[in-house]
């Protein structure tokens, strides 16, 4: 099935023409020399390079898998966001001889002057006066390009900060006008963030050709984000020509330069075998090397839980979307907190601490909503100021002493988050000597209340062995727990159990769905939200992408929203491919991972021979694995249809009834509609008896207590309907 997605981008039509001038005025004003450059850029013998590679990777494919594996770089420094990261600096080799200090004649005497001075020394001083001004002119030179080498790195930090911290769109047109001047003076992340944008729309103007353009230099370069977006043009056909030898090694050089979002990539694509053997193992390694800096992350500045709009469920419906609060929401809140209620302060500091729901996160809101409820007597806020002061932040200095007050204070009214932060104090003593006793007896506390970050904690006691004796058996079960209610550092933690069998036995596969779980909570998930704004304000052609792409690294949300959008929405990217046929590929990757709805699309598009032949056979497979695997009811109730008809499987009335049944009891939504159907089979039979029987016989042998008892109160209510309907009709006529 998956050799069909060859179909997707071939003679695509070429995006509109975007004249460097028109981002140029768009964004700043005046000459933009680095755009106009490299959007012009064509690498040299790029072609010839990956033909190489493409040759080489195709013939590891039916030898050796493990070829194909990258292992972990024992050497990386740097822990990168995908489009946001600190690099560090490093001298090159001509700038290292500076600073060396080379002894040409090792265990000799210097040579000595006349004067009785080293000959070197003399001469220096001889020739000072020539010496001099070259000294103070190489000085100089380095003064000005430490000045310019400032002025770059001041110009992106300030442009990313504004594009992390604010979904303005004003506000995020001046970071980009900030990013293109850091460009222009040579910077190469801020080319990256630029060729990202024009890719997908983020207030530049979508371009996917020139988004090619400047991933073909930087890739030339050696930037291993702009060779992880061309493996994703090239595996999904957008922008050019479909070509999944030369999206592997764009991936894999990718993933050797230490992208995280190409290691997800290989991951997924090891562990389901997409146009590659299926390969536990190699996934493990690439997921287990994201999975550990996103650990690192979420160990250094907390969890974010991303929010994953599914548009199957939410479309046309924005605004009961529980995952994302609405502005006209959020103003009511807000309203309501000011006139005191504690709840919404609560929710209000919490969303503003943590950012979620599409709520920017904002330290200083946080502490003035937090400190309201807490004024108010609300212990979880006591608790939660108590965690600001504990990690400092922007809006207050870092303090373990106000820490403990609240946490004391949260704690006397057995608030599990104040218990917490107490055995977090003694655990590792912060503002208490170190007591692990002490911290045992908080964090069981915090545990019996259900608390995740209370059971996690125990889960590392009994891990290490801190203030109990080392059971890996107790730590799983902590750790189990707190994964229930999706805690990452607990599911990092039971992946490297399972994948390394320790305290259980060794299961590869759970340790890779487990470290792909914790590798979706990456901050790399922020793209979900700026998919779904750009949807909501039908700007489809940018949404399509960013599902694409996230689709691309294994998000089953991402994979089912595609093929949502390729079945009922109109893209310019998507005009001359066969849309079903390419929804069938991203429903059947989602129904593998789970999503019952994706499950049934699949059976639907069997039955009805979209994207495929009709083949009522394989329908009724996938409307089984449903009903029995996920407890569909619309499942159910197409089973029993094909079973009533006899459609990909031999008729059977007895199993439509009960299929019909089913679907009943598990949803109310099927109640009516099994009713009918029911009643159509009755009525059929009925039928079927008086051809074929004496009717005084059949008067005899009917029992309406037994027909209507069931049903007395639908059968009722159609009788009346009908009266009422021959009534009406009486009167008009």
């Amino acid at each position: 099935m998956e050799s069909g997605i060859e179909a997707f981008g071939q003679d695509l039509p070429a995006a509109t023409e975007l004249e460097v001038p028109t981002v140029r005025e768009f964004l700043v004003a005046g000459e933009s020399p680095t755009l106009r450059r490299l959007a012009s850029t064509v690498p040299v013998n790029t072609e010839e390079i990956f033909m190489e590679y493409s040759n080489m990777v195709a013939g590891c494919w039916t030898t050796n898998t493990d070829s194909n594996v990258t292992q972990e770089q024992n050497n990386q420094t740097d822990k990168e966001d995908v489009e946001t990261e600190d690099d560090n600096l490093s001298l090159e080799p001509e700038e290292l001889k500076k600073y060396h200090v080379n002894v040409e004649s090792k265990g000799e005497e210097p040579a000595l002057a006349q004067n009785g001075q080293p000959a070197a020394i003399a001469e220096e001083v001889g020739n000072n006066a020539k010496i001099l001004p070259e000294a103070n002119t190489a000085a100089q030179q380095e003064t000005v390009k430490s000045k310019e080498e400032q002025e770059i790195e001041d110009l992106y930090n300030n442009g990313t900060k504004i594009l992390k911290r604010s979904r303005d769109k004003n506000l995020r047109k001046e970071g980009y006008k900030l990013l293109v001047k850091a460009a222009d003076l040579g910077s190469t992340k801020a080319m990256e963030r630029i060729a990202y944008a024009l890719l997908f729309g983020d207030q530049l103007p979508q371009n996917v050709t020139a988004a090619r353009d400047l991933f073909d230099a930087l890739a030339e370069n050696g930037s291993h984000k702009a060779q992880t977006a061309l493996g994703f043009m090239y595996a999904t056909g957008i922008g050019g020509s479909y070509n999944q030898p030369k999206a592997l090694v764009y991936y894999t050089f990718a993933a050797l330069g230490g992208n995280f979002v190409a290691h997800m990539i290989l991951g997924y694509r090891y562990l389901n075998g997409i146009n590659l053997p299926q390969h536990c193992e190699a996934a493990l390694i690439h997921y287990r090397t994201a999975a550990k800096y996103v650990a690192d992350i979420v160990a250094l500045n907390g969890e974010t839980l991303p929010e994953k709009v599914r548009l199957t469920e939410r479309a046309g419906n924005f605004s009961s979307n529980g995952q994302i609060m609405e502005l006209d929401l959020y103003q009511y809140f807000q309203l309501i907190a000011e006139k005191g209620d504690l709840q919404s302060q609560v929710g209000l500091g919490q969303l503003h601490l943590t950012g979620g729901k599409g709520i920017e996160q904002d330290f200083k809101k946080a502490f003035y909503y937090l400190s309201k409820a807490a004024e108010g007597g609300s212990a979880n806020a006591l608790g939660f100021l108590g965690k600001m002061y504990a990690e400092g932040n922007e809006a207050v200095p870092q303090s373990n002493e106000i820490a403990l007050i609240y946490y004391r204070m949260a704690a006397e009214r057995d608030n599990p988050i104040g218990l917490t932060g107490l055995g977090l104090a003694y655990l590792y003593g912060k503002g208490v000597p170190v007591d692990y006793e002490e911290a045992l007896r908080y964090f069981k506390k915090a545990a019996d209340k259900g608390w995740v970050d209370g059971q996690f904690q125990l889960g590392v006691m009994h891990y290490t062995g801190l203030g109990v004796k080392r059971d890996y058996k107790m730590a799983i079960t902590y750790f189990h727990q707190a994964s229930q209610a999706g805690h990452a550092l607990a599911l990092y933690n039971l992946a490297q159990m399972y994948g390394s069998g320790t305290g259980v036995v060794r299961s590869c596969l759970t340790a890779v769905e487990l470290y792909k779980n914790v590798c979706e909570r990456g901050q790399w998930t922020e793209r979900f939200l700026s998919a779904y704004f750009a949807y909501k304000e039908n700007d489809i052609d940018s949404a399509f992408l960013q599902y694409l792409f996230l689709a691309e690294q294994g998000y089953e949300t991402a994979q089912s929203n595609i093929a949502h959008i390729l079945e009922y929405e109109q893209t310019s990217l998507s005009l001359k491919i066969d849309c079903y046929h390419m929804a069938l590929i991203y429903w059947n990757r989602a129904a593998a991972q789970g999503y019952s709805y994706a499950r049934i699309k699949l059976g639907d598009y069997y039955y009805y021979g979209r994207g495929t032949k009709v083949d009522y056979e394989t329908a009724a497979v996938h409307y089984r694995l449903a009903a029995e695997q996920q407890r569909s009811a619309q499942a159910m109730f197409n089973l029993a249809y094909m079973y009533e008809y006899g459609l990909g499987t031999e008729q059977d009335l007895h199993l439509a009834r009960r299929f019909y049944n089913l679907a009943a009891e598990t949803s109310t939504d099927a109640y009516i509609p099994v009713f009918l159907a029911l009643f159509k089979i009755g009525a059929i039979n009925f039928i079927h008896s008086v051809q074929y029987s004496n009717l005084s016989e059949v008067w005899k042998q009917i029992h309406l207590d037994r027909l209507l008892r069931r049903h007395w109160d639908l059968c009722l209510i159609m009788i009346l309907t009908l009266l009422l309907a021959v009534l009406t009709a009486y009167r008009h006529g």
